[in-house]
């Protein structure tokens, strides 16, 4: 099979690798050679760790390497049998770099958007056959993360939906089908843990060590939201969530946090800038802050628990939602958690672990509190609730 990866970035490379270990044959394309060259050198470096560290052997590197050609101009990917664009987040860029590869790609290419938000169908809408065009969303790094969410458009033909499938599956990948809503599923089911822990912070309950100290203690999360805010990036995280609220027609759902937006402006954007919520040493490690809060262990333990349930029961709800809205299924809203951001469970699989009973309780809870629509229970939990069900996954 022949691929074609539209942007030499750290994600079209990644994706560009998963391929060419497959046994595609790749070209890599950016407008600026520069670029080439450092994700050509970047790979190099990339494959002879993993033969230093035994992973695989030096043949095996020659192969992977031999089977990617980096190319500077659209119509060198003319022979392609499937295109994925890597490029900036910006719709109308990207309409125009897919409405000139179009002219150049037989009609049977399937033409794809790696995409981690903005919606397939307006992207599909720039092409004379739309039906070609699909959502194929790697996380990053591509290499290593398992998660694929695959996005028809409503232009989709089942079969571009069917092949797509195939491809990412054959390249060793999890698939997760996903709705052309925004965020999918990952950005969007994920929106609480970071907007419900800003929100903790801003009410002052408590500072940004203590609320990722909760959810990686009680939680097993690998990192805390705020740990993981900087290594994303805070203006990156923040840009997916006044995108993901604007394109929800504004639901308080996904009300996007006044700090993240200063902490972006002051260009405190986390590991890359040096400080975000925390400060970063020269080799990216935190510099273990002064607690802003002292609490006894009785309270602090108190503190911890209300944190981690509030954090919890919002991601589960959203989850909920998104199954009944009809997102995705059960089975790929949870392996799109644990295999796309590493949730050290499924949310829904968590929510039968703590009953239903109690996510709509939980849930009550908080609305009866601040009177707010963000905090509304899904109707499927109640539904299921009523009924004594379970979620099947």
């Amino acid at each position: 099979m022949k691929v074609g990866i539209i942007g030499s970035g750290t994600m079209g490379s990644g994706i560009a690798q998963v391929a060419a270990t497959s046994g595609c044959l790749v070209k890599l394309y950016d407008t600026n050679q520069d670029a080439l060259d450092k994700a050509k050198n970047a790979l190099e470096n990339i494959l002879s760790r993993l033969v230093t560290k035994g992973r695989i052997e030096e043949s095996e590197k020659s192969r992977i390497q031999n089977n990617i050609s980096y190319v500077d101009t659209l119509k060198d990917l003319s022979d392609s049998d499937v295109t994925i664009e890597a490029i900036v987040e910006n719709l109308d860029i990207k309409k125009n770099v897919f409405s000139e590869l179009e002219t150049f790609v037989s009609d049977d290419c399937i033409i794809a958007s790696n995409t981690s938000s903005l919606s397939i169908a307006s992207i599909a809408a720039s092409l004379k056959k739309p039906e070609r065009c699909i959502g194929i969303h790697f996380f990053n790094p591509a290499p290593l993360m398992q998660l694929v969410e695959v996005i028809p458009a409503i232009q989709t033909s089942n079969e571009v939906l069917e092949k797509a499938t195939k491809i990412i599956s054959d390249w060793k990948k999890t698939v997760a089908v996903a709705k052309d809503t925004p965020g999918f599923i990952v950005n969007r089911v994920a929106r609480p843990f970071y907007g419900e822990a800003l929100r903790i912070y801003e009410e002052g309950i408590a500072d940004f060590t203590t609320i990722d100290k909760s959810l990686k203690s009680l939680g097993g999360f690998r990192m805390g939201p705020f740990e993981l805010m900087d290594f994303i990036g805070n203006d990156v995280n923040y840009t997916v969530s006044e995108t993901v609220f604007t394109a929800f027609y504004f639901d308080p759902r996904y009300k996007p946090a006044f700090t993240q937006k200063r902490f972006a402006e002051a260009g405190y954007l986390g590991r890359k800038s040096g400080r975000g919520y925390y400060k970063y040493d020269e080799k990216g490690a935190i510099v273990e802050p002064t607690p802003t809060v002292t609490l006894s262990a009785v309270e602090e333990s108190k503190v911890a628990q209300q944190i981690f349930d509030r954090v919890l029961v919002m991601l589960i709800n959203e989850a909920a939602d998104a199954l009944h809205m009809n997102v995705a299924t059960a089975e790929d809203i949870d392996n799109a958690m644990t295999k796309g951001v590493n949730y050290p469970k499924g949310l829904l699989a968590w929510a039968n672990e703590k009953g239903i009973d109690w996510c709509v309780s939980k849930m009550d809870e908080l609305y009866n509190e601040y009177h707010e629509d963000r905090y509304r229970c899904s109707p499927l939990l109640r539904k299921m609730k009523a009924k004594g069900m379970r979620f099947e996954v």
